[in-house]
C-alpha cells in the first residue's frame, strides 16, 4: 500500500521513481512448484517523510523512514517478477546496508515455515508445557530449527541438521522402515523430528518458500 510522502503531496512510489538503483544482487529461490530459480535485482533505496493517511494524522505522527525496493532485472515469462518493497527504520546508508535488509526479508519463509511445523506437526499447542516430558517433547520439535535463522537463503537439510546439536543419523533411524527410502530432502526430516512431537499423519504438500 503507498503512503504519503515527504511535504503530503507525493507519495512514497512517486519519490522512488526519481531514485537510481545503487546496484544489483543476486537471489536463489524455489518457485511455487519448488523448481530453483535465480532472479537479478535492481536495488534502490532513498530515506524519506512517511506520513500517516489523511484520516490518521492527527493520531499519529510522521516518521524518518528508509524505503528499499528490489525488483527483477528481465524476468522469465514462466513465472511472477520479483519485487519487494520494504520499510525499516534502521540506517541504510549504502547499497551494502539496503542488502542486508532485504536477506533479512527473505529469512521471513523461514519463520513462516518453523511455525507451520511446530503447530500443525508437531501439535505444540496441545502440549499445553505443563510437565516436564511436554516441555522435553516441546524441545525435540524445535531442536532442528537453529540452522535456518542463520541467513540460509535455501532450506536445504544439511543447512537444518547442524552436528553440534543433532544427528541426522538418529532423525533417520527414528523413522518407521517404511519411509527410510524416501528422498532426504527437507520434508523427510521435518517429518522425523515431527514424530518426536508425536505427527503421525501423512505431511501435507510443502508450501513454497519463496516467490
Amino acid at each position: 500500500m503507498d503512503r504519503l510522502a515527504e511535504d503530503g503531496d507525493t507519495t512514497i512510489a512517486k519519490v522512488m521513481a526519481a531514485v537510481q538503483s545503487s546496484g544489483t544482487h543476486e537471489v536463489q529461490f524455489h518457485d511455487g512448484q519448488g523448481k530453483d530459480q535465480r532472479a537479478v535485482l535492481s536495488i534502490w533505496h532513498a530515506t524519506m517523510t512517511v506520513r500517516p493517511p489523511i484520516g490518521k494524522q492527527k493520531q499519529y505522527r510522521h516518521q524518518e523512514l528508509q524505503i528499499i525496493y528490489a525488483e527483477e532485472i528481465s524476468p522469465p515469462q514462466c513465472r511472477a517478477p520479483v519485487f519487494w518493497k520494504l520499510i525499516t527504520n534502521l540506517p541504510v546508508e549504502t547499497h551494502t546496508d539496503a542488502v542486508h535488509k532485504h536477506d533479512w526479508y527473505a529469512l521471513r519463509w523461514n519463520i513462516e515455515i518453523f511455525f507451520k511445523t511446530i503447530k500443525t506437526r508437531c501439535r505444540i499447542e496441545e502440549l499445553g508445557l505443563t510437565t516436564a516430558d511436554c516441555l522435553a517433547t516441546a524441545s525435540h520439535c524445535v531442536a532442528l530449527w537453529p540452522g535456518t535463522c542463520r541467513g540460509s537463503r535455501y532450506l536445504r537439510p544439511h543447512r537444518l541438521l547442524p552436528s553440534s546439536r543433532i544427528s541426522s543419523r538418529l532423525l533417520e533411524r527414528s523413522m518407521p522402515d517404511g519411509k527410510r527410502d524416501h528422498p532426504r530432502n527437507l520434508d523427510f526430516y521435518i517429518t522425523a523430528v515431527a514424530r518426536l512431537g508425536g505427527y503421525l499423519d501423512p505431511p501435507p504438500t510443502r508450501r513454497r518458500e519463496l516467490r
